[in-house]
């Protein structure tokens, strides 16, 4: 079998060279994509005439407009450049089926066994080279047998070791002090190894440790104070600890420099799992002639339907969104898009959506291409019932009723939008106006039953109102409500409710409330409570009324 090959692809200007793609009139000259860090501007891309300036990344905007102010600038997008980079994906595919993503800005590809069709791994690289020049894209490439290796070369190849700046950098020191400083041990300064400029992108099979040994500790995907950590102690290449005891090392810098150290040298694996693509239910129904009667479109629709339904039962998921397109002959579209109050893959629970929606298509001089698309979709779990034959029953009968319910609803939201379709629900409080919370119809389940309460509540609940009457806990003889004089002739309670004391709410800044069940002369009864007082002054207010 042969060795892993694994290619890595390196954008470092990725955000900048999408955004001059996008923008093609901007005039010539340094360019930077800005985006928001620790609370401010900086660069986050930038061209190659930008970086001539003396720009970097990373660096505040202010800075950067001070040192050149003709930059031009543009906001970051990063969910547009995750897009981008997908599609970059889908491009790699004519090197190898075998392709990840690394956000924010590479790629890695298994081309094991695939570089002959491109004329060799140096043929394959620039045909990728070649690719991405014709992309307006700048591109760094590195091949080795492990994607480590791999993503170290396509980063650090070509590059010379940076000094740590610390009290052995004597570059930016006084003559005098470089003059003493140069009679220091040998440790102290940059090892004379080979230069990482002469370092080849692509490391021969079995060639991975020579190759790695000149690159700077970075090249392994250390974290900074790792890497600083090291060039303390005069580490600043790989090959400075590759003969080194992996236990001394694990406790003094931690796991994760032995484990990307492994990785790097294929001692640990380090799999590339490619993107599975995105699960795509549409039909497409092309016509010998154009038509235009609703009979003819329901006809096509029936056949869309069925291939449709066959393609969601299959992945066991069911529609929740389908958008109907028809292609008139003069190449315009007619398009409806509706949703289901219930994922299904039925076509006789589809289609009357759709119809009752043909009335708004026009047909023009005529339809000659009909497609359908499930665009939105979820699971649906078959569902198994067993025991006794009254249970099947039951469970068929709540089943039914559910659909048929859900049908409704899916109707009744093709007129309305199913965002207005709302649902009441039992909710966990006990404060009265909490116990229930409304739910959008579509995405939540019916309630069989709603739990019981050991106390009564009123059958009409309402916002409370104030209440005339003597400011003492006890129930009152007599009170004014809603200009109306009432006397009591019976109270039941009082049951206590306290606030919620981790929330401040408005409502309840009267302190806990005693509430009293109250009967009057004239039959009313009125659900009374007397508010203790806290922020606001106490009193008595009405808040239900019982049935």
């Amino acid at each position: 079998m042969p060795a892993r090959r694994i290619l890595s692809l390196w954008f470092p200007r990725l955000a900048a060279d999408r955004a001059l793609r996008r923008h093609r009139g901007l005039p010539p000259g340094p360019f930077a994509v800005i985006a928001e860090a620790t609370g401010a501007q900086a660069i986050a891309s930038l061209n190659d005439e930008a970086e001539a300036a003396g720009l970097r990344q990373g660096q505040p905007l202010r800075d950067a407009m001070a040192i050149c102010p003709q930059l031009i600038t543009r906001p970051a997008d990063p969910s547009g450049e995750a897009a981008f980079l997908r599609g970059l994906s889908r491009w790699a595919g004519k090197f190898s089926p075998w392709v990840a993503e690394e956000p924010p800005d590479a790629l890695v590809i298994d081309i094991t066994g695939c570089a002959h069709l491109f004329g060799g791994e140096a043929g394959l690289m620039a045909q990728v080279e070649a690719d991405c020049a014709d992309l307006g894209l700048r591109v760094r490439a590195g091949l080795a047998d492990t994607r480590g290796a791999a993503w170290a070369l396509a980063r650090f190849a070509g590059q010379s070791v940076r000094p740590h700046r610390s009290g052995d950098a004597i570059a930016q020191e006084a003559r005098a002090t470089r003059s003493r400083a140069a009679k220091r041990r040998v440790w102290q300064r940059l090892p004379p190894a080979g230069d990482p400029a002469e370092t080849p992108r692509i490391a021969a099979p079995g060639q991975t440790r020579p190759a790695l040994a000149p690159l700077p500790m970075a090249a392994l995907r250390l974290p900074e104070d790792t890497v600083a950590a090291l060039a303390r102690l005069g580490l600043r290449r790989i090959e400075d600890i590759l003969g080194m005891p992996r236990a001394p090392l694990a406790r003094r810098f931690g796991r994760d420099l032995v484990r990307r150290l492994d990785q790097a040298l294929g001692a640990e694996p380090e799999p590339v799992s490619p993107l599975r693509a995105a699960p795509h239910f549409a039909v497409r129904l092309s016509l010998p002639e154009p038509i235009g009667l609703e009979a003819d479109i329901l006809t096509g629709l029936d056949r869309l339907l069925e291939a449709l339904a066959a393609r969601l039962t299959e992945a066991a998921r069911g529609a929740r969104r389908v958008r109907f397109q028809a292609f008139r002959c003069d190449h315009g579209v007619e398009e409806i898009e509706l949703g289901l109050a219930q994922a299904t893959a039925a076509p006789d629970r589809i289609r009357p959506l759709i119809a009752l929606k043909l009335a708004s298509l026009d047909a023009g001089p005529g339809l000659d291409r009909l497609r359908l698309e499930a665009h939105v979709t979820e699971p649906v779990h078959a569902r198994q019932h067993a025991g006794h034959a009254e249970a099947v029953r039951a469970a068929q009968h709540r089943h039914g009723t559910e659909a048929a319910l859900a049908d409704l609803i899916g109707r009744i939201g093709v007129r309305i939008g199913l965002e207005a379709i709302t649902r009441m629900a039992p909710a966990e409080s006990h404060i009265p106006e909490k116990g229930w919370q409304v739910l959008a119809a579509a995405w939540s389940e019916p309630v069989d039953r709603w739990p019981a309460r050991d106390r009564p509540r009123p059958l009409l609940l309402f916002p409370p109102e104030p209440v005339m009457a003597p400011d003492r806990p006890g129930p009152p003889a007599r009170f004014r409500w809603r200009r109306r004089d009432f006397r009591a002739v019976g109270a039941t309670g009082p049951e206590r409710i306290a606030p919620e004391w981790w929330l401040d709410d408005p409502d309840w800044r009267s302190g806990p409330r005693d509430y009293w069940r109250v009967e009057t002369e004239t039959g009313l009864r009125l659900w009374l409570y007397y508010a203790h007082g806290g922020e606001m002054s106490s009193g008595w207010f009405c808040q239900g009324q019982f049935g």
